[in-house]
């Protein structure tokens, strides 16, 4: 590696290390306001309406992307758009949160008076605390930031970056205080691969049918492992006489039947004595992230699928169609 390349390299983790000391002095410096804007904003009953102008805009516009997916109604407002109609947007239940590294932003700082006149309160998140937007907010949530990741100085970046964790601090909080749920999040996100994971059942990718593998109790060791060939399943559904899910019967349980010698007639042992009695079970309801999980952390290949009413087995999960569906 060249000399110049190299000196590339240890800036740009020289960079990123001053970005990251950013964040964590949030950690070290977040208290009672922050606390008290939490709470001020679970309290109310609007939309948490995010603002600022230039770079503090665009990291408004992700707070308010990240608390609007994650159970806390906000919108962005640009200033400039506020001060020429867009106030009109504001409701007399929202909460006002604005962003300004300086604290002295013209724009935002016009808005402010006539948001407060409507008894809205406003928290802001600013480098000063001294700055006229602090004296304008109810509640500051200081950065305590010395310089930018900037080697002039000049260019917002730790500052951005800084703003955005304790944005992402404060959705998180409300998310968990709301009792925000994996089904919650999958509700707001429909689209896309994320979407797809969180709202794929294992319904939509169990084997049914005659892809299902079904043996009674008194069928031998020979037909199950027929039954087991014909639908290309590395396992078998045992029902009882009412038909309900009484026991399982995998490749792996062979083999071990096989090495602790219980084929006692061969291949015309009774499945019923080899199987996995009461195996953990799913329904066509459960979401396959979580049948993944479960035969991730069982070191399985194959799930039972029963019925949530009859206990009866409808269907068989496989590993391989997990892992096609990205879930593995």
């Amino acid at each position: 590696m060249s000399a110049d390349r190299q000196e590339i390299l240890e800036k740009a983790r020289g960079y990123i290390k001053d970005e990251g000391e950013a964040v964590l002095l949030q950690a070290v410096n977040i208290g009672d306001s922050f606390v008290k804007a939490v709470e001020t904003i679970i309290s109310r009953k609007g939309r948490l309406i995010i603002t600022g102008v230039g770079k503090s805009g665009l990291i408004g516009r992700k707070i308010a992307a990240t608390m609007a997916s994650t159970g806390t109604p906000a919108e962005f407002i640009h200033p400039v758009e506020a001060l020429h109609g867009d106030l009109g947007m504001v409701s007399a239940n929202d909460t006002i949160l604005a962003l300004s590294y300086s604290g002295g932003s013209e724009e935002t700082n016009r808005i402010l008076p006539l948001l407060r006149q409507q008894g809205l309160p406003v928290i802001s998140i600013t480098n000063q605390e001294d700055s006229r937007m602090a004296r304008l907010s109810d509640i500051v949530l200081p950065l305590h930031l010395e310089k930018e990741a900037c080697p002039l100085n000049i260019v917002p970046t730790s500052s951005t970056t800084a703003t955005l964790a304790i944005g992402d601090a404060l959705a998180l909080s409300l998310m968990e205080l709301k009792g925000f749920s994996r089904d919650c999040f999958a509700k707001y996100h429909p689209g896309g691969n994320l979407g797809k994971l969180l709202n794929l059942k294992v319904e939509n990718i169990m084997h049914s049918g005659r892809e299902n593998p079904l043996v009674s109790e008194d069928s031998t060791l020979k037909a199950a492992l027929e039954v087991m060939s014909e639908t290309k399943a590395g396992a078998v559904s045992v029902t009882g006489k009412d038909g309900r899910l009484s026991g399982f019967f995998t490749d792996g349980d062979l083999r071990r039947s096989m090495c602790r010698g219980l084929l006692t007639h061969g291949l015309d042992t009774k499945i019923s004595e080899v199987m996995t009695h009461n195996p953990i079970t799913v329904t066509p309801e459960t979401g396959a992230l979580q049948a993944a999980a479960v035969i991730s952390s069982r070191h399985i290949d194959n799930l039972p699928v029963i019925d949530s009413k009859t206990g009866c087995p409808v269907g068989i999960v496989d590993e391989k169609d997990l892992l096609k569906e990205g879930l593995l």
